[in-house]
């Protein structure tokens, strides 16, 4: 079983602790992965385009000309698709639901796989708390400078709701705080660094099976 460092607010080490091997060791499947992303991002999707059926564009109440007689082709409308500013036929319309479906067995097995690369890259660091006593931007970039984290995004995963954090943290831009329930692929992925404490680490394991 693996063991990581746990650091205090001065960067400085204070004790190893144990990783279930089950949650951060597993080996990767970018496949699966692939599949989770794809599936996240679909299910964030809205759908914004949105173009008129020939019931839903204004004018052509009345025929243009006679049926026949003016040597022209038949017209019953000025709303026909093939007249322009006619109606639109099989356009995009916001009414259609882009979400997928995955089951939460491939969904966990997707983060775990990303976890597990991310603790092999040493991009996981574990601090003992992140109690700050006051909401302060600056002491928060104090702290994360005396970690060993090097230049890069950083994801802060935390057990509870911790205003202070989250405040402190709201004006960096290379910095985003989530709770552990709410880790998804995409976030995991689009950060460099997983900054946690020792229980936002036991509730990431509890959640993703760890322990069990």
């Amino acid at each position: 079983m693996s063991k990581i460092k746990i650091y205090n607010l001065k960067g400085e080490e204070t004790a190893d602790m144990a990783l279930e091997p089950s949650v951060f060791s597993a080996d990767d499947n970018a496949d699966l992965i692939s599949q989770a992303v794809r599936i996240q991002l679909a299910n964030a999707r809205n759908a914004i385009a949105h173009t008129k059926t020939r019931g839903e564009v204004s004018g052509g109440g009345r025929k243009p000309w006679k049926q026949k007689g003016t040597g022209n082709a038949r017209a019953g409308s000025s709303r026909s698709p093939i007249w322009t500013g006619g109606g639109v036929t099989f356009g995009p319309r916001n009414t259609r639901n882009y979400s997928l479906r995955i089951n939460a067995k491939m969904r966990t097995g997707a983060i775990i796989s990303v976890i597990s690369e991310i603790v092999k890259a040493k991009k996981l660091v574990v601090v003992k708390d992140l109690d700050l006593k006051e909401i302060s931007t600056k002491k928060f970039v104090q702290i994360l400078e005396k970690l060993p984290i090097e230049e890069g995004k950083i994801l802060v995963i935390l057990d509870k709701i911790n205003p202070e954090v989250e405040l402190s943290a709201s004006n960096i831009p290379y910095v985003k705080v989530i709770k552990a329930e709410n880790i998804n692929v995409v976030d995991l992925l689009k950060y460099d660094y997983i900054l946690t404490t020792q229980a936002g680490l036991d509730k990431i394991s509890q959640n993703l099976g760890g322990n069990k």
